[in-house]
C-alpha cells in the first residue's frame, strides 16, 4: 500500500472529527462559552496563573503532551503490521484521546484550575481524591524518569544535539521577555526572531562536533542527567511566562515544522509501505512486543491514541494559562489530533523500511541470529542494512527501542526527495536530535505539574504549601520531584520499573475518563455521558487485561530468579497498586452516577439530561 493513502485518509478523518464531533461536544455537552472568566484571570499571580494567547498556549500544551509516545509507540507496534496501529491511532485519537483531553481540561477550568485529583475529590468523593493523588504521583514520576532516560541516551556524547537543545533555553528566555515585558503582546515579532535563531542553532549545530567548542557540549549520561534535572528544576520554579511557555511554544514550532516537512516528503516520495498490513506476530511471540495484538497494541501505542499523561497537563499547567474558554476545543482536541498525525507519520516512516531491516535494527545483536530463520519464513528476506549503516555513518543494527529505526525511516524519506540523496547522514542525526527535543518538552512541563500535585497534597497538612507561589514550598516541592525522577535515571533504576509504565499510563486514562464521566453527569448532561463511558470501558478492558497478563507472565515469575528478583517485586507491586487505585475509583463512581441518573425518576426536583 502507498503511504500517501494513509495521509489523505487521516487528514480527512481528523478534519471532519474536529469540525463536527468536537464542535458537537464543545457546544452541546461542555457548553464552552466565549468568556475570559478563566482561572488564569481570576487567580492571576504572574507566576503560575498567567493567561496566554491561544497560539502560545497551544504550543505549550502540544509540546507538553507530545513526548516519546507518539514517536516510539507506533514504531514498536509496527511489529504487528502497519494496519492495526493505523486503525487504533485513527479511531482512538478521535473517539477516546481527544474526548479525554477536552473533557478534563474543561473540568479543570470549571474547578478553578485544579488538578485531576482535586477534581476527583469534588466530583466523586474524598476517597477518590486521595486514591487519584497516589496513582498520579507514582505515574508521573515514572513517566518523567522514563522520558528522561530516552533524552539522556539520545544526547549522550552528541554535541550537535546538546548544543541545539541548549540553545532553545536562552532563545526562549529572550522570547518570554520580548512577548511579556519589552514588547508586550508582540507575538509575531517574537515568533519570527525565535524561528530565525532556532534555525541558526539547528543549521550551525551540525558543525559543533568538528569545532573547538565540541567539548563544551559533549557529556556522558550521568552528567547529562544532572544537567537535565537542573533544567527541570528551574523550569518548574521560574514564572511560566519566562521559560516554560515560550520554550514549549518554540519547540512546538520546530516539532510541527518537521512534521509538516515529513508529510510533504511522504507526498513527494510516495513510498510504498514495505511492512505488510498484518504479520504473524499478532498471535504473540513477537521479538519486540512479546504479547498478542490484543491487548498489547493498546498499551504500546498510547499518546497517539489516548494517554493518561494528557489528563495531567489538561489539569495542570494549561488551565492556569487559558485566556478564553472558547479556546479549549482548539487547544485540547487540536493538540490531540495533531499528535495523532505525528504518530501516523512515525508509523509510515518505520513501515517504509524493509521488514527485515526493521527487525534487525530493533532486535539486539545477541538475539537476531536465532530469529532470522523465522523472519525468513515470514518472507522477510531482503535487507539493505549495510547500505543504510554506511549512509547514516554509524552502526544501526541491534539498536532496540524504536528511536533509531524511526530516525532511519525519517532519513530514508527525506533523502529520497530529489536532490537530497547525499544528505542521509545529516537527516539521520537531525532526526535523533529532533526526537530528543520532542521528548524534553514533556519533562519540563511534567516536573511543574508534579510540583502542583505534590503541593496540593502537602497543603492539606502544611497550609502554605497549598499556595503555589509560596517560594519555599515551590523550591522544596520542585526539588523533591526532580530528585525523584533524576535518581531513577542516574542509578539506572528506571530500567527496572519502565516496563510497567504503559499499563500504568493507560490506567490513568481510565481513571481520568471516570472522573470526566462524573463531571458530565453532575453537570446535568447524563444522556451524553456515553462519550466518556464508551472509551473508558474499552481502555479499561484492554489495559486491565494487559496488566494482569504482565503480572502473570512477565513480572511475577521474575521474583523467583535471583538476578531479577527486585525488578519482579517492584513491577508487580506498582502494577497492583495502580490497578487497585483504578478499581477503587470505579467502585466509588458507579453508585454515584446511578444516584444522579435515577434521581429524576424518583420524582425529585430537577431534570437530568
Amino acid at each position: 500500500m502507498n503511504a500517501v493513502s494513509l495521509i489523505i485518509i487521516s487528514l480527512a478523518v481528523f478534519a471532519l472529527a474536529y469540525r463536527i464531533y468536537y464542535g458537537f461536544i464543545a457546544a452541546k455537552i461542555l457548553v464552552l462559552r466565549d468568556t475570559e472568566d478563566t482561572p488564569g484571570k481570576r487567580n492571576f499571580d504572574g507566576h503560575n496563573y498567567y493567561p496566554m494567547n491561544k497560539w502560545i498556549l497551544f504550543g505549550h500544551h502540544f509540546a507538553a503532551i507530545a513526548g516519546a509516545g507518539p514517536l516510539v509507540g507506533p514504531v514498536l507496534a509496527t511489529q504487528f503490521g502497519y494496519f492495526p496501529g493505523f486503525m487504533w491511532i485513527l479511531v482512538g485519537s478521535v473517539m477516546a484521546g481527544g474526548v479525554h483531553d477536552i473533557v478534563i481540561l474543561t473540568a479543570s477550568v470549571r474547578h478553578n484550575g485544579m488538578s485531576l485529583a482535586e477534581i476527583a475529590k469534588n466530583e466523586v468523593s474524598k476517597v477518590s481524591g486521595v486514591t487519584a493523588s497516589l496513582a498520579i504521583f507514582i505515574i508521573i514520576i515514572l513517566a518523567l524518569a522514563g522520558l528522561g532516560i530516552v533524552v539522556v541516551n539520545a544526547l549522550a556524547e552528541s554535541s550537535w544535539g546538546t548544543f541545539t537543545i541548549a540553545a532553545t533555553i536562552p532563545i526562549a528566555l529572550f522570547m518570554g521577555l520580548w512577548m511579556f515585558k519589552f514588547r508586550r503582546g508582540r507575538i509575531i515579532e517574537a515568533t519570527i526572531i525565535g524561528i530565525i535563531l532556532l534555525s541558526m542553532a539547528v543549521i550551525y549545530g551540525r558543525w559543533i562536533p568538528t569545532s573547538p567548542f565540541a567539548g563544551l557540549f559533549t557529556f556522558d549520561k550521568h552528567t547529562l542527567t544532572v544537567i537535565i534535572a537542573i533544567y527541570g528544576f528551574f523550569a518548574s520554579v521560574l514564572p511560566v511566562w519566562l521559560l516554560l511557555s515560550p520554550r514549549d511554544y518554540l519547540s512546538s514550532i520546530m516539532k510541527l515544522g518537521v512534521v509538516v516537512m515529513l508529510a510533504i516528503g511522504v507526498i513527494i516520495v510516495a513510498p510504498d509501505l514495505k511492512m505488510p498490513a498484518f504479520t504473524k506476530f499478532i498471535h504473540g511471540d513477537g521479538p519486540i512486543i512479546p504479547g498478542t495484538l490484543f491487548p498489547y497494541l493498546f498499551i504500546t501505542i498510547a499518546c497517539g491514541a489516548i494517554s493518561g499523561f494528557h489528563s495531567l497537563v489538561s489539569s495542570g499547567t494549561t488551565p492556569k494559562m487559558l485566556m478564553n474558554e472558547k479556546d479549549i476545543r482548539f487547544i485540547a482536541a487540536g493538540s490531540m489530533l495533531s499528535e495523532a498525525v505525528v504518530s501516523i507519520l512515525a508509523l509510515i516512516a518505520a513501515s517504509s523500511l524493509l521488514p527485515l531491516d526493521f527487525f534487525i535494527i530493533n532486535i539486539s545483536d545477541d538475539k537476531i541470529q536465532a530469529l532470522l530463520p523465522k523472519l525468513h519464513e515470514m518472507g522477510f528476506t531482503q535487507s539493505e542494512i549495510g547500505r543504510l549503516s554506511e549512509s547514516v555513518g554509524e552502526k544501526i543494527a541491534g539498536r532496540p527501542g524504536g528511536a533509531v529505526s524511526l530516525a532511519v525511516g525519517m532519513a530514508y524519506i527525506f533523502s529520497s526527495i530529489p536532490g537530497l540523496k547525499s544528505l542521509m547522514s545529516y537527516w539521520y542525526h537531525f532526526a535523533i536530535m529532533f526526537e530528543a527535543l520532542f521528548i524534553l518538552t514533556t519533562i519540563d512541563a511534567g516536573t511543574r505539574i508534579a510540583r502542583f500535585v505534590l503541593q496540593e497534597s502537602l497543603g492539606k497538612v502544611i497550609r502554605p504549601f497549598g499556595n503555589t507561589v509560596w517560594l519555599p514550598g515551590n523550591l522544596i516541592a520542585s526539588a523533591v520531584v526532580v530528585f525523584s525522577w533524576g535518581y531513577f535515571i542516574y542509578t539506572g533504576s528506571i530500567s527496572t520499573i519502565w516496563p510497567m509504565f504503559g499499563t500504568a499510563n493507560q490506567l490513568l486514562a481510565v481513571l481520568a475518563l471516570a472522573v470526566g464521566t462524573s463531571f458530565i453527569i453532575n453537570s446535568g448532561k447524563a444522556k451524553y455521558a456515553w462519550i466518556t463511558i464508551g472509551p473508558m470501558i474499552f481502555v479499561a478492558i484492554t489495559t486491565l487485561s494487559a496488566g494482569f497478563m504482565n503480572i502473570k507472565n512477565n513480572f511475577y515469575p521474575k521474583i523467583f530468579k535471583a538476578e531479577t528478583k527486585i525488578q519482579g517485586i517492584v513491577n508487580t507491586s506498582l502494577t497492583i497498586i495502580i490497578i487497585t487505585c483504578t478499581i477503587i475509583i470505579f467502585i466509588d463512581c458507579i453508585p454515584r452516577w446511578l444516584k444522579v441518573i435515577w434521581k429524576p425518576k424518583k420524582g425529585s426536583a430537577g431534570k437530568s439530561e
